[in-house]
C-alpha cells in the first residue's frame, strides 16, 4: 500500500517518510519494482516514463535546473550537434548537486534567470526548465567565446527559416543583456 502512493520518481527520504522501510526499499530494488536512477533516486517501474533519466535526476536535485545552450538548441531544433554533457544553468547564487548524469553546469545572473523559461514536464509532478529559441539563441551569442560563434550564427539562421520568427522580439529580449544586443542585430541584419 504504501508503495502505491510514491510517485514515479522519489528520493530515499521519501520513501522513509511514507513509512517504507530500508529493507522493504531494497527489496523492492531487488525485486525490480523500482531502480535507481541516481544516488538516493529512484524510479517506479510501473510507471510510464517517457523522459530521460538523466533529466529526471537533475530536476530531482536542483528545481531550478534548466535546460540551455546547446542542449536545449538541440531540442528546439537550431543545431545537430549533440553535448556530450546536458548544459544545464543555474542561478549564479545556487548550488550545483552532485548527479551521476553528464551534466554542464552553468551559472547564470539571477536577474535575468528567468527571462525565456519554460518548462517540460517530465512525470506528474516533476519539470525541469528549458530556455526558449530566442533565449538560447541569445545565450549562444552571449557565450560565444566559450561556445564559439557557428552555435548562433548557425542556430539564428535556422530559427529565421521556422515559422514565427519574430526578429523584433528576439531584439526586444537581447535588451536584458546589453553586450549582445549590438552583435546581435548586425548578425540580424546580414541575414535578413
Amino acid at each position: 500500500m504504501v508503495f502505491d502512493d510514491l510517485p514515479a520518481v522519489f528520493t530515499y527520504s521519501d520513501a522513509r517518510r511514507s513509512g517504507l522501510s530500508e529493507r522493504k526499499l531494497y527489496a523492492l530494488r531487488d525485486r525490480g519494482d523500482i531502480e535507481p536512477i541516481g544516488r538516493g533516486l529512484f524510479r517506479r517501474v510501473d510507471a510510464e516514463l517517457e523522459a530521460d533519466v538523466d533529466l529526471l535526476e537533475i530536476a530531482a536535485r536542483a528545481p531550478e535546473a534548466t535546460l540551455c545552450l546547446t542542449t536545449a538548441l538541440a531540442r528546439h531544433g537550431l543545431t545537430d550537434l549533440i553535448p556530450a554533457e546536458i548544459d544545464v544553468a543555474l542561478p549564479r547564487d545556487r548550488r550545483r548537486p552532485s548527479t551521476q548524469a553528464p551534466v554542464a553546469w552553468h551559472k547564470f545572473d539571477p536577474d535575468t534567470f528567468v527571462i525565456g523559461r519554460d518548462e517540460l514536464q517530465l512525470t506528474s509532478s516533476l519539470f525541469i526548465g528549458i530556455y526558449g529559441p530566442e533565449r538560447c539563441i541569445i545565450d549562444a551569442f552571449r557565450l560565444r567565446r566559450w561556445e564559439g560563434p557557428e552555435l548562433g550564427i548557425t542556430a539564428l539562421r535556422r530559427w529565421l527559416a521556422g515559422p514565427g520568427a519574430q526578429p523584433s522580439g528576439l531584439l526586444r529580449m537581447a535588451r536584458s543583456f546589453p553586450r549582445v544586443e549590438q552583435v546581435l542585430r548586425a548578425t540580424l541584419e546580414v541575414l535578413l
